[in-house]
């Protein structure tokens, strides 16, 4: 029978102290920031953990501080080494000293971090991703898919806000060839924990509207290379992989691409580069037109002045056979009569050969057709190649057959 009784206190006072005692000095420890929030004094409060196997439930959890004089230099210092900021999701290489504390309990009190354990662990959550959509054979699908001539419906996944989708509006709409273009905005957020969420909710909505644009565009601007993570996603890739329509990247960063970037039909650098990509698709497809109009033109009017020249024939003849009707030759109308009836008979039949031909003409220069008889367009960065001077070695060309396309790099010519 205990014959010692301790206060609540005094019992947390032992606990500590056997923890410092057991021990007392620092460690490194590895574990996944669950929570992170600075207060107003500049303290920075974190919650670690380790996850199950699954990757889905915790098996240990634990509460940690950093004191603001060390977590000004310590945040400056990753974000410098990695790019990133603290953040909820991310791995962590920790030193910590053990705390306990009578009201607070236990908590680890970090002094130092390693940023290129951070590094290897994105990296590799990266590769991963990117394994994954490669061996369930998806990574591709978006940029197998047939871009249209005219893009002209343009869904948006951005933010009214941000200044690239300001950008972007103010270079599509504002092109001097009087281009019109029907842009419609889905709002959404595009930085921070609610990303993923956020950016396939708006795949959703666009695609409930089946058939109503052409293309769509994630737009977010510029930003840090820590923005730039959290395209690194394997759920937003997958979307981006299955769904209907091209999809074209503007997410605003020079060096990297995201995994966003890689599935996606094009990545471009800025929203000014997507706006400046769709504006010259458009301009392609109007030089092609009036290439076809051109054509067509001619051959219309080559059976015009055909068929002209068919009629002055039959005029001709109908007057010299009132002449000769006028001259008294009674006995011949019948015969010319049915000359004339014969005539008009074969005129008519050389106009219905002439239509024929021209429907034909006008079916053989269908773009289309055109590809079917083996006949390809050729593009260099979306404008129409003419010549063998179009293009210089090195650079990729953009062939679009019947059945689809290819790209070419030029070896010479």
């Amino acid at each position: 029978m205990m014959t010692e009784k301790l206060s609540l206190t005094e019992l947390q006072q032992i606990i500590r102290d056997s923890l410092y005692l057991a021990l007392p000095g620092f460690y490194w420890v590895t574990a996944e920031i669950s929570d992170i929030k600075e207060n107003y004094a500049g303290h920075c409060y974190l919650e670690l953990i380790e996850k199950q196997p699954d990757e889905k439930n915790a098996r240990a959890r634990v509460k940690a501080i950093i004191w603001s004089n060390r977590y000004r230099f310590l945040s400056a210092f990753f974000q410098n080494a990695t790019g990133e900021s603290l953040k909820g999701g991310m791995k962590v290489l920790v030193r910590v000293k053990i705390e306990y504390h009578e009201l607070y309990g236990l908590s680890l009190v970090i002094s130092d971090i390693d940023p290129s354990f951070t590094i290897g662990e994105m990296a590799l959550r990266r590769q991963m991703i990117i394994r994954r959509l490669e061996e369930e054979g998806v990574i591709s699908m978006n940029r197998e898919l047939e871009f249209p001539l005219l893009p002209q419906r343009i869904a948006i996944i951005s933010s009214e806000g941000a200044a690239g989708y300001r950008d972007f509006l103010s270079q599509l709409k504002g092109n001097s060839y009087k281009y019109v273009f029907y842009t419609a905005l889905f709002e959404t957020v595009m930085q921070g924990t609610d990303t993923e969420r956020s950016v396939i909710s708006s795949f959703d909505r666009i695609a409930n509207h089946p058939g109503l644009f052409d293309v769509a565009v994630i737009i977010r601007g510029g930003g840090s290379q820590s923005d730039l993570s959290w395209f690194d996603n394997y759920n937003i890739a997958f979307y981006v992989t299955q769904f209907p329509i091209p999809v074209i990247t503007g997410i605003g960063h020079e060096k990297d691409m995201s995994v966003t970037d890689m599935v996606a039909f094009q990545a471009l650098k800025t929203p000014t580069a997507v706006a400046d990509h769709l504006i010259e698709q458009t301009l392609s497809a109007e030089t092609m037109l009036n290439e076809m109009i051109g054509g067509i033109d001619e051959i219309t009017r080559s059976v015009i002045d055909d068929n002209k020249n068919l009629l002055e024939s039959f005029k001709l003849k109908m007057i010299s056979g009132a002449e000769r009707i006028n001259s008294g030759n009674i006995l011949n109308i019948e015969r010319y009569r049915s000359d004339l009836m014969k005539s008009a008979s074969k005129l008519l039949e050389k106009v219905q050969t002439r239509m024929n031909v021209m429907q034909n003409t006008l079916g053989i220069l269908d773009p289309e057709n055109v590809m079917k008889r083996g006949y390809s367009i050729t593009t260099l960065n979306g404008r129409l190649i003419k010549k063998a001077g179009g293009a210089k070695i090195d650079d990729i060309i953009e062939t679009m057959f019947s059945d689809g396309r290819i790209k070419s790099k030029v070896i010479n010519r």
